[in-house]
C-alpha cells in the first residue's frame, strides 16, 4: 500500500526543502474482485490489473463534479487487492477546505471515474470489468466500494494562535514540532476510516417494473432484490406475494419447429390433378415402333407396332381437423387461427412428402448391390453401374439425381480422399465433383442432384431421372399429382366452438422404374 509516514510528510502551512508545500492524500482507490453498485444502480466488479498505473495522471476531484478540482494523482500501485493511489491537493482556497475536511475525517471515502473498454457480465448480472481508462478520483461522502478510502493524510489542522500564512518561513524547529503534531492528529482522524454507505434504493414505478420484465432481465432481478431488501423484515411485501398485479408478457410471435419441406415431391414437381371422378388415366406408351435395314429394293419394310397403355391413378384424400372454442378465437393474442392455419399446412406438407417418398422406394425395383458407403470409391463404382443400367434399361434416359436418406447425406458430407480433403466442399473449387453443406439440404455430389427426404428409411439410396434434362428429355419416371384444397371452417352453435379441417387430393405414379435403381446390402 501507498503511504507517506509522518518523517516524509509536511504539514500545509510549511515548506518542504525544496520550498514546495507538501499536500498528500493516500489510500484505496478501488477493490478489486468486490462487487459494487453503482449510481446507475449497475452492479459492477473490477479485475486485478483493470486500471493503468502509468500514462495521464488522473484529475482529483470532489464529488464526481469537474468544476471541482482539487488536485491530481501523483502515484498508484496495483496488487492482487486493490489500486492503491497518493495524490497531490493543489493549494486554491477549495483544495484547502477540502484538506481540512480529510484531516478530520468528515471527507474519507474516494471514488474512480473510468471509461469501460472491456467488459462482460456474470451469471448474477454483475458487469465484471476486465480493462478500463483511468479518467479521474473523487473525494466523496458515500464511495460505490466500501473499501475505497483514504487512509493517510499529509496537512496540519489550521492553526489560529499564531496565524501563520502559507509558506511563510519558519524556524526549523517550530516547523518540525507543528508537522509532528499535526501529522499525528490527522492520522489518528482518518486512518482506515472504511466508509460504510448503503445506495439508497429508489422503488421502480409500474411503467419501469413492467419495462424491466420484457426487456431487461438483469434490471428486473435487481427491482426485485431491492424491493425484498426495503421492505420490512418480517412481514414483507415482494413480487411473489402478489402475483395478482404481475401481468404476464407474450413477447415475438409463436415458435413452431416443424419444417413442412417436400423434397421429393419438389424434386419431381406437383402436377395438376383433374377435379372429376375419383381415378384418372395416365397414358404411357408400352410398345415402340420397328425399324430395319430394308433387304432390298421394292421390298416390305419392318413391319412394327405401337401401343399406349393407360395407367390408373387413384385419388387419395390427405388432412385432418380440430375442434376450438369461440372463446379461444376471441380471448387469443395473438389470435390462434392464424397459427393453427400455418401448422396445419406444415403438417399437410410433410404427409404428402411421406407418401411420395414411401411410394418412390416401394416403385424403385431395379436393384444394384453397394459395396462400402465409406469408401469413395465404392460410391463411384455403385453409381457408374447403376447409371449403365438406367441408360440401357430405360431407353437412352439417363439419372440426373441421388435420393438419400439423412443418414447417408451425412455420409456424403463427410467422404474425403487419402489426404483427408472432403470430396464435396462446399466452397466449390472447379475439380470437386460436387458440393455439399450441412446447412443446406440440396447440392451436388458426383455431377448429381442430391435430394435427402428424413422421410426416408435409413437404408434408402437411390439413383434416377427427376425432371426433365438434356439427358433425360422424356422426364421423370415417377410423377405425383396433387389438388390442393387448403382450410375449411364450420360453426358448431350448440358448443360455441368451430371446426377447423385442412385437407388437399394427392397421388402418386411410378410411370418407369426402369428410370431408377435401388441400392441393396447397405
Amino acid at each position: 500500500m501507498i503511504r507517506y509516514t509522518p518523517t516524509q510528510t509536511i504539514s500545509v502551512d510549511a515548506a518542504a526543502s525544496d520550498g514546495a508545500a507538501s499536500r498528500t492524500i493516500s489510500g484505496v482507490a478501488v477493490e478489486f474482485n468486490v462487487v459494487a453498485t453503482v449510481n446507475d444502480g449497475q452492479q459492477v466488479m473490477f479485475k486485478p490489473g483493470s486500471l493503468p498505473v502509468d500514462g495521464r495522471n488522473p484529475k482529483l476531484y470532489l464529488q464526481h463534479d469537474p468544476m471541482k478540482i482539487i488536485g491530481q494523482v501523483t502515484e498508484r500501485l496495483s496488487t492482487d487487492e486493490a489500486l492503491l493511489f497518493t495524490a497531490k491537493i493543489s493549494a486554491t482556497e477549495l483544495g484547502n477546505e477540502s484538506l481540512v475536511l480529510m484531516s478530520d475525517g468528515t471527507l474519507s471515502e474516494v471514488s474512480v471515474g473510468v471509461d469501460v473498454q472491456k467488459f462482460s457480465y456474470d451469471k448474477n448480472g454483475v458487469m465484471v470489468i476486465e480493462q478500463a481508462s483511468f479518467n479521474e478520483l473523487s473525494v466523496v461522502s458515500q464511495p460505490a466500494f466500501s473499501g475505497a478510502v483514504i487512509t493517510d493524510v499529509a496537512a496540519s489542522i489550521p492553526q489560529t494562535e499564531p496565524e501563520i500564512e502559507l509558506n511563510e518561513t519558519i524556524p526549523t524547529q517550530e516547523k518540525i514540532i507543528m508537522e509532528e503534531s499535526a501529522v499525528v492528529e490527522a492520522s489518528a482522524t482518518v486512518e482506515k476510516l472504511w466508509a460504510k454507505p448503503r445506495q439508497e434504493f429508489k422503488v421502480p414505478t409500474a411503467a419501469q417494473y413492467l419495462s424491466a420484465y420484457v426487456n431487461n432481465p438483469i434490471k428486473f432481478a435487481e427491482y426485485r432484490e431491492g424491493i425484498k431488501a426495503a421492505a420490512p423484515s418480517a412481514p414483507y411485501i415482494d413480487t411473489e406475494s402478489n402475483p395478482g398485479i404481475l401481468p404476464e408478457i407474450i413477447v415475438q410471435s409463436i415458435y413452431n419447429n416443424f419444417v413442412g419441406m417436400r423434397p421429393v415431391v419438389d424434386a419431381f414437381g406437383a402436377r395438376p390433378m383433374p377435379m372429376g371422378g375419383q381415378i384418372f388415366i395416365r397414358p404411357a406408351v408400352s410398345t415402340n415402333t420397328s425399324m430395319a435395314i430394308q433387304s432390298a429394293q421394292n421390298a416390305t419394310l419392318q413391319a412394327g407396332t405401337y401401343i399406349i397403355d393407360k395407367l390408373s391413378v387413384t385419388k387419395e384424400t390427405y388432412g385432418g381437423y380440430v375442434q376450438i372454442s369461440e372463446q379461444d378465437i376471441m380471448f387469443t393474442t395473438p389470435e390462434i387461427l392464424g397459427s393453427l392455419l400455418d401448422d396445419m399446412g406444415r403438417i399437410y406438407a410433410n404427409t404428402t412428402d411421406n407418401v411420395a417418398a414411401d411410394a418412390l422406394v416401394a416403385g424403385a425395383t431395379v436393384t444394384n448391390s453397394f459395396g462400402d458407403t465409406s469408401l469413395p470409391e465404392d460410391w463411384v463404382g455403385w453409381i457408374g453401374q447403376s447409371s449403365q443400367t438406367i441408360l440401357t434399361n430405360s431407353n437412352g434416359n439417363l439419372p440426373n439425381a441421388l435420393f438419400v436418406s439423412p443418414k447417408y447425406w451425412g455420409v456424403l458430407i463427410g467422404l474425403a480422399d487419402t489426404t483427408g480433403r472432403p470430396l464435396f466442399p462446399n466452397l466449390g473449387p472447379m475439380n470437386a465433383l460436387g458440393d455439399l453443406t450441412p446447412s443446406f439440404g440440396q447440392g451436388m455430389a458426383f455431377g448429381l442432384n442430391v435430394v435427402v427426404d428424413r422421410n426416408f428409411t435409413d437404408e434408402t439410396v437411390i439413383l434416377g431421372c427427376a425432371g426433365t434434362s438434356p439427358g433425360n428429355p422424356t422426364g421423370a419416371g415417377f410423377e405425383c399429382y396433387e389438388l390442393p384444397q387448403g382450410a375449411i371452417s364450420i360453426d358448431v352453435p350448440s358448443q360455441l366452438a368451430r371446426t377447423l379441417a385442412f385437407r388437399g387430393q394427392f397421388a402418386t405414379l411410378m410411370i418407369d422404374a426402369d428410370k431408377f435403381v435401388k441400392a441393396t446390402g447397405l
